[in-house]
């Protein structure tokens, strides 16, 4: 007798191979999700070089789109009319301030080497005021007065770190230049984007939805738009007003160097640092370099100014936009720190994303 097993219906033959149909519809699925993975893959190999233009361009065109809409009113409702007006405006404001620091500046090195080459170069004696700006004034007013005193043979000791500093100033202004460039594509971008506005949202709305469903899909495009804005206004927006308070106290006063020390604090403002960083040691230089009265006005002014920020913070960031001051600032601030300046948006945006995400699903009842 034979040791094979006896079917029974509670004991099946085993079956050894798998249906014909679930083969060829495994096959299939990854052929299309492959397809579908290189296509990805090969599309973002070609718009690599375009993708931060294009998230500037949006960025711009999110902030610009009340103007364009203000001035659309007063061109009888054309939009592309007024996006493009924008659009060139900003690109001759980045432009023209470009081409004017740019040609001054090559024009000024290009005097000093045929000065240097005729050994004609001559250095002014250095202004007595030089050496009353707070942390650097004495080592730049020593060194001003070595170059006045014995050009030639400083430039002789100094050759090697001169040539090197050329260099470096030559290739920092040619990357100037491709991000001046790359900034005027984004405002072009951005102008398309502002022309076609009401086809780009429902576009985006659309998107959002097939992400995440109708809710709350449905509300994160105008969620991106109030988040751009509140950041562009509570971070951008305050650094300006901050920095503009600031520098009228500087300039009042006379404050050597007010123009380098306002864009120190505009920069450190922008990057959410405080800016009594910069104002302390200023109020104490200013209590050594001019008289009591002066000194206490100058003091309380920038105390209030460089505070200012507390104030207006609460005030204008998260104002539109359902998302608490916090959330929106955090997001901020590690955006930037991670991704630069662009990041200051993008990471207020995607917090706020993942805010609402965490709030809905807090809100769920459990099943």
């Amino acid at each position: 007798m034979d040791n094979e097993t006896t079917e029974t219906p509670e004991n099946p033959p085993a079956k050894t191979s798998f249906e014909p149909q679930f083969v060829r519809n495994m096959l299939e699925s990854f052929l299309r999700i492959g397809l579908v993975f290189v296509l990805l893959v090969a599309s973002y190999d070609i718009i690599k070089p375009f993708i931060v233009p294009i998230i500037w361009g949006a960025i711009i065109a999110v902030a610009a789109m009340p103007l364009v809409k203000f001035i659309e009113t007063k061109l009888g409702g054309k939009r592309g009319l007024s996006s493009t007006l924008v659009a060139l405006s900003f690109i001759l404001l980045l432009v023209i301030p470009t081409w004017l620091v740019t040609d001054s500046l090559l024009g000024a090195l290009k005097d000093v080497a045929q000065a240097a080459k005729a050994n004609e170069l001559v250095v002014r004696a250095p202004p007595e005021k030089i050496a009353n700006i707070p942390l650097i004034g004495e080592n730049l007013y020593a060194g001003w007065t070595r170059a006045n005193e014995d050009i030639e043979g400083l430039l002789e000791e100094a050759a090697p770190q001169v040539l090197a500093l050329t260099t470096t100033l030559l290739k920092k202004l040619g990357g100037s230049l491709v991000g001046v460039l790359m900034f005027v594509v984004s405002l072009a971008i951005a102008g398309g984007f502002m022309a076609y506005a009401d086809s780009c949202g429902r576009l985006a709305q659309r998107f959002f939805i097939r992400v995440g469903g109708l809710n709350p899909g449905g509300e994160w495009d105008t969620l991106v738009v109030a988040t751009v804005r509140s950041v562009l206004k509570g971070v951008v927006g305050v650094a300006v007003i901050q920095t503009i308070l600031i520098s009228i106290g500087l300039f009042a006063v006379g404050f050597p160097g007010a123009a380098l020390w306002s864009a120190l604090i505009l920069f450190l403002a922008i990057a959410q640092l405080p800016a009594l960083i910069v104002v302390l040691p200023m109020i104490a230089y200013a209590f050594s370099a001019y008289d009591t009265t002066t000194a206490v006005i100058f003091a309380v002014w920038s105390l209030i100014a460089g505070a200012s920020d507390n104030i207006l913070k609460p005030i204008l960031m998260g104002r539109g936009v359902d998302i608490p001051m916090p959330v929106i600032l955090i997001g901020a601030i590690g955006g930037m720190v991670a991704s630069g300046i662009i990041g200051l948006f993008a990471g207020a945006v995607l917090l706020s994303i993942w805010y609402k995400l965490f709030i809905l699903w807090l809100e769920q009842e459990a099943g």
